[in-house]
């Protein structure tokens, strides 16, 4: 009987210690990154929808839009799911059907480092990725969602 308290015990205090560490991890911000070279600095939530989603395929200069995506199961590839609403399977069939259409050329680059993301930056002057905020990288240009830096009150992307 007291094994089995001590085990009880030891089994609420692990958890005890791991729920705020949890929580943190589940709360950080994602950073929306773009190119150095790229003139946008700020977009909205409905702005970000669209280009994530496909729909919106050049910056205001004519520049085309290319789409980075962190390789599934990642924090940030769950965010551009929860971005557009969809579940893993849903977003894949939706870019194969993006691309049978030819509303697409491909589906989003989907890389699997903050590394290779950064290499991507530097590559195509239009690229835009989601990065988690203690991830990004001197030579990464983070812009306003909705009027917010990451890390601000109001902030929409976690």
């Amino acid at each position: 009987m007291k094994a089995r308290w001590t085990a009880t015990l030891l089994l609420y205090g692990m958890a005890a210690l791991t729920a705020p560490v949890l929580a943190i991890a589940q709360n950080l911000d994602v950073a929306v990154v773009v190119s150095e070279s790229n003139h946008v600095s700020a977009v909205t939530l409905a702005e970000l929808r669209k280009v994530f989603a496909g729909e919106r395929r050049s910056w205001a200069v004519g520049m085309p839009i290319k789409l980075v995506v962190r390789a599934p199961g990642s924090h940030e590839h769950v965010a551009v799911l929860k971005l557009l609403g969809m579940s893993e399977s849903e977003y894949k069939q939706y870019w194969i059907s993006q691309v049978f259409r030819g509303e697409a050329d491909s589906e989003p680059m989907s890389l699997p480092s903050v590394g290779v993301q950064m290499e991507a930056l530097t590559i195509f002057a239009g690229a835009i990725t989601f990065v988690s905020m203690q991830d990004v990288q001197r030579g990464m240009k983070v812009i306003k969602v909705n009027d917010h830096m990451p890390g601000e009150a109001g902030y929409p992307l976690h």
